[in-house]
């Protein structure tokens, strides 16, 4: 890590890209500062555990001091080893422990998941949800609680599992795994649906394992190494059994965060001699969804969709994972759609995997500030390629008083409505009739 933290020029490139630095204008709160800290850490030097804990904390993990960099900083890699550190270093309180484990051991387990969601569903068709929304006690929460409740996405309506196998339109392009997701799965099957039907209809048989896990990016971005890597190699195993690694020609992701820690695998398992061949391999299959339809020449007819569409770049797709211009080249090949950009598309809307949560006051912060941006393009509909994203932004422009993230609006709320979907659930609107 030492080599990795040395080659920091300190040249300040990174400052105006940080959406921490941006918030605060503090030096300790950039990745150059940062990065001082880890040198600190390395080296041994005197240190205050909270001061460093603090600074490390309220990163993102964006990526977009990585975009800004001319030395090729490879800060992905020291902010998780870090944040590995921070826990060996510096003890939380006992309520931070608490409420972090009750997140770990939730979000990554999508059986776990389904217990919420169908105690969702039942507060909200109860109308206990909005009656405690309309009534103002949210406010009375600790914030990361209530941080927790404004996030709360609305249960799936038909959670119905995506068939293990959805034979292409005509004649096979392409075999491609898909993978689920934990909270995609378990609150947005629809997202995965859409994904299914969009990659049939441009000619790709599509292979779901339907036992897969959770593929390590919660435990990765905040640091813990060792269960990432387990989540890994139970993601490689499920996705071999059954199917040679020959027979996948890619693995379709389209969650940020997940394809950005997938593509990592061999990074993260390059010292394990039963998988660092294996996992080099898997890496190199995994695609975002956008990546893998931009380059297959399309077949399938796009109806028009007359809207006017805001695109918001997700940090792990656009910083982590370099694609910026696929995404907007499928919207760009819809009939009658008008594709608008958000300003300061390259700085985070707050989300970050679980950074809104622990980090509210931040989150919320960053929230507003991309929320004004997306209404500033009067817009009918918000696209981004992140589950996390779209439900973050999607808490600022309904509101308290919103049912979810993902329902449509049921009141005005500024001069538009303004619904949010996912990349593929727009492209599936088209193949499967646009408008109608």
């Amino acid at each position: 890590m030492r080599a990795l933290a040395d080659d920091c020029v300190h040249c300040g490139f990174c400052l105006p890209a940080c959406p921490t630095y941006l918030l605060w204008g503090r030096e300790a709160d950039s990745p150059r500062g940062r990065i001082y800290f880890m040198k600190a850490a390395l080296e041994g030097r005197p240190l205050d555990a909270g001061t460093f804990r603090r600074h490390i904390d309220a990163c993102l993990g964006c990526m977009a001091c990585v975009t800004a960099c001319p030395s090729g900083v490879q800060y992905g890699q020291l902010i998780e080893h870090t944040r590995a550190d921070v826990e060996r270093l510096a003890p939380r309180s006992l309520a931070d422990r608490l409420f972090r484990s009750a997140i770990f051991a939730l979000f990554p387990y999508p059986a776990r998941l389904k217990w919420i969601a169908g105690a969702l569903r039942m507060m909200q068709r109860l109308g206990i949800q909005r009656a405690v929304r309309a009534s103002g006690l949210v406010s009375f929460l600790p914030a990361r609680l209530a941080a927790l409740e404004r996030l709360a996405p609305p249960p799936a309506r038909n959670p119905a599992a995506v068939p293990s196998l959805v034979r292409a339109d005509g004649t096979a392009r392409r075999r491609v795994g898909l993978l689920l997701g934990c909270v995609q799965r378990v609150f947005f099957p629809d997202v995965n649906h859409a994904t299914a039907r969009v990659l049939a209809a441009e000619g790709c048989d599509v292979v779901t394992p339907p036992d897969q896990g959770c593929c390590g990016a919660l435990w990765l971005h905040a640091g813990h190494i060792e269960e990432a890597r387990a989540a890994a190699r139970r993601l490689i195993d499920v996705f071999d059994a059954g199917n040679s690694s020959d027979a996948l020609d890619h693995i379709a992701v389209n969650a940020a965060g997940c394809g950005s820690a997938m593509k990592e695998y061999g990074q993260l398992l390059r010292d394990d001699p039963h998988y660092a061949e294996r996992a080099r391999t898997f890496a190199t299959r995994c695609v975002d969804v956008s990546e893998l339809l931009a380059g297959l020449e399309p077949q399938a007819v796009r109806h028009p969709i007359r809207a006017r569409v805001a695109y918001h770049d997700a940090c792990h797709l656009n910083h982590a994972q370099g694609i910026r211009t696929p995404p907007r080249q499928l919207l760009r090949a819809i009939p009658s759609l008008e594709l608008v950009d958000v300003a300061e598309s390259d700085v985070c809307c707050g989300s970050a995997g679980i950074y809104s949560l622990v980090e509210p006051a931040a989150g919320s912060a960053l929230r507003d500030r991309k929320v004004a941006h997306v209404r500033a393009t009067s817009c009918d509909v918000l696209v981004s390629s992140n589950p996390g994203c779209l439900l973050q932004i999607a808490s600022g422009l309904l509101g308290q008083e919103g049912q979810g993230g993902r329902e449509r609006q049921e009141r005005q709320d500024g001069p538009r409505q303004i619904r949010t979907m996912h990349l593929v659930e727009v492209i599936d609107a088209s193949i499967r009739g646009g408008e109608r």
